[in-house]
């Protein structure tokens, strides 16, 4: 073991998590020293990175929820941190358009819940929407979201790491969690030993392990879902707009849709398709004989079950990955575009998506635990980009408390 490194804060993972929690935390303590530890060689390259960018709206999300409350308020927030630092910004925003009339009640379920959480949302019908994105294709109604907007995630975490090096935190790179020590303790895969006042877990697919470390999550588990899109590579622009079709309201997957980049690209996707261990991205790259036996043991149960669909959702899942399929599905969206232009696959993301072990459920929310030594992050997933200031101040004020931090 080398010399013990105390800090005021000692935050676990440099995703959009991790790293807009320290930025507030220095606006808020300015005086406080800050440590990121991430395993990684560099800022955000699992979900904050991979993510397709979007700035959700918030009409999703039931009105008790977390991603709710921080959502609308999150879309603002982000906005006005790119436009204040120079960044790109597409304000394309979004439609969501109904298949058949089985849709509507969805669709206006979705308009009930947008208003309800102060979200400018409304109901249009196909002249309407002929106006907004010409080439979009509805049954009679759709729902329109102007506030939806597109950003670079990764500059986006970029500009958040030369803010917080250049206002005093450190960001310790190639070196991750490995173990608690002690309520305050712990040591890195490199054998370092790391004290904080606080520890702030935001280690998104591994957060569930590290806060089993410390006594919370017992009722809960990471089961990861594999994200990919597809890429539209001819030079004609068929789409402005994002186009997304009505989700199911059982899962918190949204469904094969269109998204408008910041550079004005479109891509389909993304895919919710179940993965093996946590960053089962390609092949067998990152394989871990532990997390695949615990993840499949999960997964069987859910297949067996059927929890919340689960035998039809992997079923219809595991078909995208066959490109002509997958592009089918976003066929019917529109009312043309050249499938032979979806020929390239982006970079997949993994979804670190909280399971009840004892319900089988997923979680659809956010889940914040700890206590006066810890603080644990956990189902950080979409809107979670979106969301991340709002969210973070919160997590500050209600779980992080300023007299807790006291170093020897």
């Amino acid at each position: 073991m080398h010399k013990e490194r105390k800090t005021d804060y000692l935050i676990i993972g440099a995703g959009i998590i991790g790293l807009t929690l320290a930025k507030r935390l220095k606006e808020v303590f300015p005086h406080k020293t800050i440590i990121i530890l991430e395993k990684e060689d560099d800022v955000a390259l699992h979900s904050s990175g991979r993510n397709s960018g979007v700035l959700h709206a918030g009409f999703y999300y039931t009105a008790n929820s977390l991603k709710a409350r921080f959502t609308r308020d999150g879309n603002f927030a982000m906005k006005k941190y790119c436009k204040e630092k120079g960044m790109k910004i597409n304000e394309c925003g979004k439609v969501v358009v109904a298949g058949d009339e089985r849709d509507l009640n969805s669709l206006y379920e979705l308009e009930k819940r947008g208003k309800t959480n102060g979200v400018e949302v409304k109901i249009i019908d196909e002249k309407e929407l002929e106006e907004i994105e010409p080439n979009a294709k509805t049954f009679q109604r759709a729902l329109y979201s102007p506030a939806t907007a597109t950003v670079d995630p990764i500059e986006v975490c970029q500009a958040l790491k030369k803010e917080l090096l250049d206002s005093g935190a450190q960001i310790i790179f190639n070196d991750g969690y490995k173990k608690r020590l002690s309520s305050n303790s712990i040591a890195t895969q490199k054998g370092e030993v790391f004290e904080g006042g606080k520890i702030i877990n935001c280690a998104g697919l591994y957060a569930d392990r590290i806060a089993k470390d410390y006594g919370f999550c017992g009722d809960f588990t990471i089961i990861p879902f594999k994200g990919v899109f597809l890429k539209y590579t001819l030079a004609d622009s068929p789409i402005r707009t994002n186009i997304y079709p009505v989700p199911n309201m059982l899962n918190p997957f949204l469904g094969v849709h269109y998204t408008v980049t910041v550079d004005g690209g479109i891509k389909i996707g993304p895919t919710s398709i179940p993965a093996f261990w946590r960053e089962n991205y390609c092949g067998f790259e990152n394989f871990k004989i532990s997390e695949f036996a615990s993840i499949m043991g999960y997964e069987m149960k859910l297949f067996l079950g059927d929890a919340f669909g689960f035998r039809a959702l992997a079923f219809h899942e595991m078909l995208k990955y066959r490109r002509n399929h997958f592009v089918g599905l976003a066929k019917g969206l529109v009312k043309s575009i050249n499938t032979e232009g979806f020929r390239q696959w982006d970079r997949p993301g993994i979804r670190a998506q909280l399971l009840n072990t004892k319900t089988l459920e997923l979680v659809q929310d956010f889940i914040v635990q700890g206590d006066k030594n810890s603080v644990h992050i956990l189902n950080a997933v979409s809107p979670a980009f979106t969301s991340s200031f709002p969210f973070t101040q919160w997590i500050i004020d209600n779980h992080i408390s300023y007299k807790e931090v006291r170093l020897p």
